[in-house]
Order: structure tokens, then sequence, then C-alpha cells
């Protein structure tokens, strides 16, 4: 029987993409390019999290990701991030967990997320939660951590994919680190804005949005909008449960915490960049809303759990 000799060639890429060149003994070439992938760096959150209804998952990303479309699980979620803004968006509002913060969501939960720079780092455990569970975990809400929480999470930072009570080291710190959210946790923080329902509410907030680096006042965009004072007034209490000039401070401190992590511009230019004329006042407006001055704010822009 006569056998056939190849050679073959690799051509790496990349470090998870190579290339094999096969020749046969005619020097003939087929090429076959080939691309390692790991489970984890697909979306796990839709294939790994359940897959064992009774461990606790881990997953560290430290990449970084542009988007993470909507989605549910069986499992509750601890969301840590650095380095940057993640925007959460449920059914019903839209949440902004700025860095050195994180974020519960309860099981069952449909959510997609947003980080707002391929910089952000988020780090997520998920835990099973039964019937008698306290009210705590069943309510989506947004925590500035602390430090014997973030000393817990650097200890997980190497830990991916399941930890079950077989392991019982880790899953003795997993579930020390859990009953501690509720036990070490300060009051919720109401960093989110409710998503609007009425029509010409949408437009009137999406103009907003777009027209972010100018200051509007009431009456002006009533006016630009066909409406009354007192009709915009109240479509803003009735569709999102807060007045016009609550709503529109928090967007505009909201969207300045993205140029405080994200860009090289000074306070004031970021002032400026939010419709603020006066620095004084968006400092003191920022502090109001956020608990800190925009310049403390910005020191948390590094990264302090990274490997």
């Amino acid at each position: 029987m006569k056998s056939n000799l190849y050679k073959i060639l690799i051509v790496f890429l990349s470090k998870k993409d190579f290339k094999l060149l096969i020749s046969d003994i005619n020097g003939k070439i087929a090429t076959i390019e080939v691309k390692i992938v790991n489970i984890m760096d697909t979306k796990y959150y839709l294939t790994e999290v359940d897959k064992i209804p009774d461990s606790i998952f881990c997953y560290h990303n430290l990449m970084g990701e542009n988007f993470i479309e909507s989605h549910s699980h069986n499992k509750g979620q601890f969301l840590y991030t650095e380095g940057g803004v993640v925007h959460i968006k449920t059914d019903s509002r839209t949440y902004y967990l700025p860095a050195r913060h994180y974020m519960w969501i309860p099981p069952k939960t449909k959510h997609a997320i947003y980080p707002n720079s391929p910089k952000v780092i988020m780090r997520n455990l998920y835990f099973p939660l039964d019937a008698m569970t306290s009210n705590f975990y069943k309510n989506e809400a947004i925590y500035p951590i602390n430090n014997l929480l973030l000393e817990l999470l650097l200890h997980t930072k190497s830990w991916n994919g399941d930890v079950t009570n077989s392991q019982k080291n880790k899953y003795a710190i997993a579930i020390a680190f859990k009953a501690l959210l509720e036990q070490t946790t300060s009051k919720s923080l109401h960093f989110e804005l409710p998503h609007p329902k009425d029509r010409r509410l949408i437009a009137i907030i999406n103009y907003l949005n777009k027209q972010i680096h100018e200051e509007h006042l009431l009456p002006q965009l009533a006016s630009k909008f066909s409406m009354t004072n007192k009709t915009l007034y109240r479509l803003f209490k009735k569709d999102v449960g807060m007045s016009f000039i609550k709503y529109y401070t928090k967007l505009r401190i909201f969207k300045s915490l993205e140029f405080l992590m994200n860009s090289d511009y000074n306070i004031s230019e970021i002032a400026n960049r939010v419709g603020y004329n006066s620095l004084p006042t968006f400092s003191d407006t920022f502090r109001k809303i956020m608990d800190k001055r925009p310049s403390e704010y910005r020191k948390s822009k590094g990264v302090y759990l990274k490997s």
C-alpha cells in the first residue's frame, strides 16, 4: 500500500489563531486556518451560568466587552466594575454603574449591559438563591464596594467557571462573600433613570441626550415640542415619576461620569460638555448626586484588581 507524505507548516497569526500550510510530494498546498476558542470567551451568560443549578459561577472579564445582549438567568448576579462606567438596561430603567461600585441583579431579571469603553473591567459572581432568601437579594440596586468585599473579590480574581460545594475552600469563601453583601453594605444609590413610555417624552429625552452640551430650560423645551410648560411638567411626573429638572440634572451628571473616566478633559471642560456654564454649580450638583466631587471621582479611574 502506497503511503502519502505531507509537509505541514504552522504559521501563528496571533495567540489564538494559526494557519496550517499542508503540501504534498508534488508541492500542492492546502491552507487551513484554525481558531482556538475558549468557552469562556463565548456568550457564557447564555450557556454556562445556569448549567449547574447549585453552583456559584465566576467570570472575570479583563478585556472589556462592547455589548452584552438582553438576557436573564436563574441565579442572582453580582457585577463589579473598574476603569469606566457600565450601563445596565432593564425593562423599566437604565442604571449607571460607576467604577468602584457594584450592582446586584436578582434572578430572572432581564437586562442588557453596555460598557462605555473597552477599558472597562467587569467581574461577575452568580449565586443560586432559595425561596427563603431575604429582600436584599430580590431587588436590583447599586452599592459602593467596601474594603472587605474588595479584598475577598481580589481573592477570587483567578476563578473562572463553576464553584461547587465539593470545592470546600472556594465554596466557603464565595458563600461568605454573598452573606457579606447584605451584612456590610450601606444603603443603595439611585444611579438610574426610568425609561419613558410616552412617545412624546421619548422624543424629548432623545433630544436632551443628543444636545447634552447645551443648557435646556423647561419653557424653551416645551415650546420646541409644541407643549405648554404645565403639560411638559405633568408629562415628566406621570411618565417617569420625577420632575423635569430632577431627570435632566441626573442625566447630565451621569453623562459627565463618562467624560471623567474616558477623556483627558479637565473638570471645567467636562462641565461645559454637559451644559454647565458654572464650574462651582457643576461640582456642587455632582456631589449631591454622587456623594463626592468630580475631582475625587476621577481618582477612581485606576484599575486596582487587574491581574
